[in-house]
C-alpha cells in the first residue's frame, strides 16, 4: 500500500467527510501543479503500455475481469484518454471473457446521502443515472452492448458472454453484495479483480461475506426491525421495478486496511506501474478467506 492510500485511510478514519474531500482536492491540485516533475521522475505510459504490463503481471487466466479505476490517480503519467482505457480493457478481455466495472450511485450531492436522495426522490432511472465511480466507468456503462444490473446503489456494468447472467436479478438479491448479486456470481466464477489507479481499499467483493453470513457474521448489529428501509422505483426503459433498500445494521466501523492481514499472502497483490497504484485478487479467494476468518471472529470491522 502506497503513502497516498495510507494517508487516505487515516483521513477517512479521523477527519469529517467534508475535510476528507477538501484534503483530496488539495492533493489533486498539488499533483496537477507538479505534472512536469512527476513525468520526469516516473515516466509516462499509454493504454497499450498498460495492456502489455497487465498481460505480464496478471495474465489472462480469468472468465471475468472486474476493474476498479481512477484516471485521476493515473495522471500525469498516463498520456491517453479514459475512452482509450475502456477500449484497451475490452480488447484485453477479448470476445471470450467478460469485463465488469462498478457503476455505483451514492446519491445526489445537492440533496445528501443516498438515503436522503431516495427519500426525497424515490425514482432511479437506470439509463440516465450516471456512475459516480469515475469517467472511465461512465464511458464503459454507455458503451454499445454493455448491460447493467438494476440495483439503484451498487449497480454494475458488464460486457461479454457472461454479462447477462452476471447482472440478472441484482434488484432482488438479499443485499447489494449478497445472495443473488453479481458479487456472488463473481465468487462462483473465475473472476480476477484488479485496481488501476486504485488500492485494494475500494474492493467491493469484501462485503460479500458480511451479507452471506447474515446474522452469524461476528459483528454486533441493530435488530432487523429497527433497520431503515427505503422504497425505490427503478425505471428500466418502459419497465418499473419496485426495490427495497435495507441497511446491514452493522454497528462497528469498517476498516479495510486490515484486509492483507486476513488474506493468504498470495490472495492479494499490490504494486505500482509508473507510480500508478495497482492491485489484483481473485473473487473466490477473497470470499473464502474472509469467510474462514469471520468464523474465527476476525473481520474487517473494529469496535467504535
Amino acid at each position: 500500500m502506497n503513502l497516498l492510500h495510507t494517508c487516505s485511510d487515516f483521513a477517512i478514519r479521523h477527519l469529517s467527510e467534508k475535510n476528507t474531500i477538501l484534503l483530496r482536492s488539495y492533493y489533486l491540485s498539488f499533483r496537477h501543479r507538479l505534472k512536469p516533475v512527476f513525468k520526469l521522475i516516473y515516466g509516462t505510459y499509454s493504454a497499450n503500455d498498460l495492456k502489455a504490463h497487465l498481460q505480464k503481471e496478471v495474465g489472462t487466466d480469468f472468465e471475468i475481469l472486474m476493474v476498479h479505476s481512477s484516471v485521476n490517480h493515473m495522471q500525469p503519467m498516463y498520456t491517453g484518454s479514459p475512452l482509450e482505457l475502456v477500449k484497451m480493457l475490452i480488447d484485453f478481455c477479448g470476445p471470450e471473457k467478460t469485463l465488469v466495472m462498478p457503476a455505483f450511485y451514492f446519491g445526489d450531492p445537492k440533496i445528501g446521502t443516498v438515503h436522503e436522495t431516495f427519500k426525497a426522490q424515490p425514482i432511479y432511472n437506470l439509463k440516465r443515472t450516471p456512475s459516480q465511480m469515475g469517467l472511465m466507468t461512465e464511458l464503459f456503462r454507455r458503451s454499445k452492448g454493455v448491460l447493467q444490473s438494476r440495483h439503484p446503489v451498487y449497480r454494475v456494468a458488464a460486457f461479454g458472454p457472461l454479462a447477462k447472467e452476471l447482472v440478472a436479478g441484482h434488484e432482488y438479491a438479499s443485499g447489494p453484495a449478497g445472495f443473488g448479486s453479481p458479487f456472488e456470481y463473481m465468487a462462483e466464477h473465475n473472476t480476477l479483480i484488479i485496481g488501476i489507479g486504485k488500492s485494494f481499499h475500494v474492493m467491493t467483493q469484501v462485503h460479500h461475506v458480511d451479507e452471506i453470513m447474515g446474522e452469524s457474521f461476528p459483528v454486533p448489529k441493530t435488530p432487523k426491525a429497527q433497520r431503515k428501509e427505503i422504497h425505490v422505483t427503478v425505471i428500466d426503459e418502459k419497465e418499473e421495478i419496485p426495490v427495497i433498500l435495507r441497511g446491514t445494521g452493522l454497528k462497528w466501523r469498517f476498516n479495510i486496511a486490515k484486509l492483507p492481514q486476513l488474506l493468504h499472502t498470495d490472495d492479494l497483490k499490490f504494486w505500482s506501474f509508473h507510480h500508478t497504484p495497482l492491485f489484483a485478487a481473485r473473487a473466490k479467494q477473497v470470499t473464502d478467506s474472509l469467510t474462514k476468518a469471520a468464523k474465527n471472529n476476525k473481520t474487517l470491522y473494529d469496535p467504535n
